[in-house]
């Protein structure tokens, strides 16, 4: 059940007792007023005794049973086994969209190295175009979504680094996340000592993918490989925060890191330069998320003024920033800013910047608030529609992650709640948001169906993707294909791990392969499920408050002390 806490709702109980010299005052104010020189009898005076006795232990048996129920809130929010089990499974989907020369480990019976020639054309600037991930259920790869997918993963293992090492999942994770990487570096010259000139920004034509329905495994046609040529700012600064968060995951191979580090910095000069040759308006939040993250990773002031002076020059209110998705950065970016401002309060003149970020990711997490009717909700246990019908478990993913993240910086900053126009709220407010939606997910719905393939007792079976709908032993032609993904039954191969599309408005979903609105996953979707599930599994305390800092000098040094006096 959502708890939302208002002012008048407030456990008073958290806050500092008040002293023993409030306390006489409040009982000198509100006890009898007594006549000066008045004869008190004795019977009276027990029972003005025996009456404020009475009020003493009320007041003190009440105080109890709120801080034992405050106590007990936390108690039952423990987050429980089911988010770790399903962090297990939900990572095993992206081992199922690779692309490329498997590694041994891959560890999915029925995939095998598939689109080996990507890049491989008479002429091609880029020939070594094999490896990376296949959006969804096609074999198209694009690097804005699967930048997007791998900061993502990187955010979550910075945050939560403990955990994933807990529950042995770190090397796991960090494979997942160079697995992209690796590919990024393919797709620009990294050896540029400056910028680039081109990209690639995609390999895959739309329309030849969604109408061939083939394994990967079985692709003979030549794959069409898109080249963006000074003019792609957002998808530039988009892999240029997927390059610079992950290397803060990798921050401990020294060389990579680095390497990472220098495609970041070429890719966002580039993409600050084809911002400047074009309208740069669409283009901002990314300039922004990536600037953050190149902060992050290098400690260097310059990116951090960049991005306060972009932020300064563009009114946020023109965004749907409430919308956190592949497609809006900006309160990714604002939490990020946030972040900067609670623990390390750098001050002038970042601070005006910073603090209008602060005040409007809190207006974000208000607007997640059912009590705000900011965004519609399903009826049944309120499944929140930030982009409509569209691939809605994606975004209350996303959504999940940010309100528990925020709620991880407010504990940690020992700032219990924020505020709400008039009303205030505490930090559990945010889990509870958070918890919900990934119940929701996890089978707690109207459907009691699991929405990630192979968690729970009943989830979906007819997953809109090609290499799990058709037999291992298969090979057939694009419209030969068409008889399976046509049929009723159910996939051949078990894509574990998957989060499809979900329901629609009225929590009603079908199993429908044809369908992808109910029933294809996303490397976008997963990515934000597994970072909700690693804020939310585990212990509250393994939050890692210093690993994104690691890079960051002191902001301000301090002053050695004055040498000792000469002493003879």
């Amino acid at each position: 059940m959502r708890r939302e806490v208002e002012m008048q709702d407030v456990d008073w109980t958290a806050f500092p007792k008040p002293s023993e010299e409030m306390q006489s005052s409040w009982l000198l104010q509100h006890s009898p007023k007594v006549k000066k020189k008045t004869t008190i009898r004795k019977h009276t005076c027990a029972w003005t005794l025996a009456f404020v006795g009475i009020v003493v232990v009320i007041a003190c048996s009440i105080t109890i049973r709120v801080r034992k129920t405050h106590r007990q809130h936390y108690q039952q929010q423990q987050p429980p086994e089911a988010y770790s089990i399903a962090l297990h499974t939900g990572l095993k989907f992206f081992n199922s969209q690779r692309s490329g020369h498997l590694p041994d480990d891959n560890n999915v019976t029925w995939r095998g190295d598939s689109c080996m020639q990507d890049g491989k054309y008479p002429g091609s600037i880029h020939p070594n175009l094999s490896g990376g991930y296949y959006d969804g259920g096609d074999a198209i790869k694009s690097n804005f979504k699967m930048s997007f997918a791998m900061t993502m993963l990187s955010w979550s293992v910075i945050e939560y680094h403990s955990k994933y090492q807990q529950l042995g999942e770190l090397s796991h994770v960090e494979g997942i996340i160079k697995w992209g990487t690796d590919y990024f570096l393919k797709t620009f010259d990294t050896s540029a000592a400056d910028t680039i000139h081109d990209m690639v920004s995609q390999v895959g034509r739309v329309g030849t993918e969604r109408y061939c329905w083939m394994r990967p495994e079985d692709i003979d046609y030549e794959r069409h490989v898109h080249i963006c040529i000074g003019e792609c700012p957002s998808l530039a600064a988009e892999m240029a925060a997927a390059l610079a968060s992950a290397s803060m995951v990798f921050s401990e191979n020294v060389a990579y890191s680095q390497r990472l580090i220098h495609g970041a910095k070429i890719l966002y000069k580039y993409a600050e330069s084809s911002m400047k040759e074009k309208d740069g308006s669409s283009s901002w939040d990314e300039l922004l998320w990536g600037g953050v993250w190149l902060y992050y990773a290098t400690g260097e002031v310059s990116y951090l003024d960049r991005v306060t002076t972009l932020a300064l020059a563009h009114d946020p209110s023109r965004d749907s920033g409430h919308v956190f998705s592949w497609n809006t950065k900006l309160a990714g970016a604002q939490l990020l800013m946030t972040r900067l401002r609670l623990f390390l309060s750098p001050g002038y003149p970042a601070e005006e910047v910073l603090r209008q970020y602060h005040d409007q990711i809190s207006i974000v997490m208000c607007s997640y608030l059912p009590s705000f009717n900011t965004f519609k909700r399903t009826k049944g246990r309120g499944l929140i529609r930030l982009q409509g019908d569209a691939q809605p478990l994606e975004y209350a993913a996303n959504a999940a992650f940010l309100a528990a993240l925020y709620s991880d910086y407010l504990d940690v900053s020992d700032t219990r709640g924020w505020s709400c126009g008039p009303n205030s709220y505490f930090t559990y407010v945010l889990r509870d948001f958070s918890r919900s939606q990934i119940d929701y997910i996890l089978g707690k719905n109207p459907q009691n169906i699991s929405y990630v393939v192979g968690f729970g007792e009943r989830y979906p079976k007819q997953v809109h993707h090609r290499g799990a709908s058709i037999p291992k032993n298969r090979k057939e032609s694009c419209k030969g294909g068409w008889i399976w993904r046509e049929s009723s039954k159910d996939n051949p191969n078990v894509i574990e791990g998957a989060m499809v599309a979900g329901p629609d408005g009225h929590d009603v979903f079908y199993d429908v392969r044809t369908n992808a609105n109910y029933t294809e996953p996303t490397l976008t979707g997963n990515a934000g499920l597994v970072a909700a599930l690693a804020a939310l599994s585990g212990e509250r305390n393994m939050f890692d408050k210093n690993r994104m800092f690691s890079a960051i000098p002191p902001l301000f040094p301090t002053v050695p002390p004055p040498p000792a006096p000469w002493a003879p």
